[in-house]
């Protein structure tokens, strides 16, 4: 996918989910580094990158990170590599590596299947404001 920025590390997020939404504007407010750039899992983009990585977008209700032309991560693995990323106090949350894949991963499912319960949904994906629109690719 040549059309990718190579510098930037891609998330590919729930365009329609609060709580994906709000991870989004977390994540936008603490990266000092410019390192990353946002797609939503619904849009076009999202999933050819989808399928350029070899994930079937049925089998994934699932944040992803794509480091173009190096890796994928997805789950509670992509979650702490984003966090890892921001640095500092963040880096703490390193500890979570400690648990087994298969530990963090069954806690970040159970999390994702509940989010529209808990957070709640809303009926279209997210429109950046001018000043974010640089972050978001189409």
């Amino acid at each position: 996918m040549h059309e990718l920025p190579k510098d930037k590390k891609i998330i590919l997020f729930d365009g329609v989910c609060n709580l994906c939404n709000a991870s989004v504007q977390f994540v936008i407010k603490r990266d000092t580094k410019d390192a990353f750039r946002f797609v939503a899992l619904q849009s076009d983009l999202g999933t050819k990158i989808l399928n350029h990585i070899g994930i079937n977008r049925e089998h994934t209700d699932s944040m992803v990170l794509y480091e173009p032309g190096k890796a994928y991560f997805y789950k509670a693995e992509a979650a702490l590599k984003i966090i890892n990323e921001l640095g500092g106090l963040y880096q703490l949350f390193n500890i979570f590596q400690i648990f087994p894949k298969f530990i963090s991963n069954a806690i970040y499912t159970y999390i994702a299947k509940n989010r529209y319960r808990w957070y709640g949904k809303q009926e279209s994906c997210m429109m950046p404001t001018p000043e974010l629109a640089a972050k978001f690719l189409a």
